[in-house]
């Protein structure tokens, strides 16, 4: 499991909307507790939205299972082009990009590669994330 679990992490580190993680809970005592964890491995799905609240996964854990999973539930993909699918925070950063010369969005697709790796909160990631999304959609 805890290789098809990385294996999946490694295919979405670059999703903007989808977070592959775990806890150790043998050291994240606390974060387990919290959120409700009491047999290993446990998988917890946090839809977008939803609260902090996480709704246990039930599905098959091979990775085809999961993938399709995070593919049908959670996966949320803003077309650049139409801004179907995308929220008002990237709307707005989508068309003040589109107003920027190609040099400043390559610019900035530098600077956020290099923040991407840096120790920081689930939400700020996320957006991160969906800011490197939008700008290589741009630059296509």
């Amino acid at each position: 499991m805890k290789q098809t679990w990385e294996d999946l992490g490694t295919e979405y580190e670059s999703s903007s909307s989808v977070l592959i993680a775990d806890a150790d809970c043998t050291q994240e005592q606390e974060l387990c507790q919290e959120h409700g964890v009491k047999g290993y491995p446990t998988i917890k799905y946090y839809p977008a939205g939803e609260g902090r609240e996480g709704k246990p996964y039930q599905g098959g854990r091979d990775k085809d299972s999961l993938k399709k999973f995070v593919q049908d539930t959670l996966e949320v993909k803003c077309d650049v082009n139409s801004k179907e699918g995308c929220t008002d925070k990237e709307i707005k950063f989508i068309d003040s990009m589109k107003e920027k010369a190609s040099a400043d969005r390559q610019a900035q697709i530098t600077r956020l590669d290099k923040m991407k790796g840096d120790k920081m909160k689930p939400e700020l990631k996320a957006w991160v994330m969906q800011r490197l999304s939008i700008l290589r959609s741009l630059e296509a």
